[in-house]
């Protein structure tokens, strides 16, 4: 139920950070294909669904992790698109 859940409250999608934890995922297992995570944006918050095991969600965190500080640059208006200072 998350992630309709998570459809319902979000303004915008953000299927990369959805997409990229599935790559990952889907070189530990054919069974990541099954994932039905949703990440998106409600005004200026991220919104990223995780696993429910803690192992799933260090695994789906390695995958996204070094582009939330952007992301969340460009959220809070303190960054461009491209890096630049907003």
């Amino acid at each position: 139920m998350t992630p309709e859940a998570t459809l319902e409250v979000i303004d915008r999608l953000a299927p990369g950070f959805a997409e990229a934890m599935r790559m990952v995922s889907l070189q530990k297992t054919p069974r990541a294909m099954l994932s039905r995570a949703v990440s998106g944006i409600r005004g200026r918050t991220l919104i990223i669904n995780l696993p429910g095991g803690p192992k799933g969600v260090l695994e789906n965190l390695s995958a996204i992790i070094d582009q939330s500080p952007h992301a969340l640059g460009i959220l809070t208006g303190r960054e461009g698109e491209h890096g630049d200072e907003a």
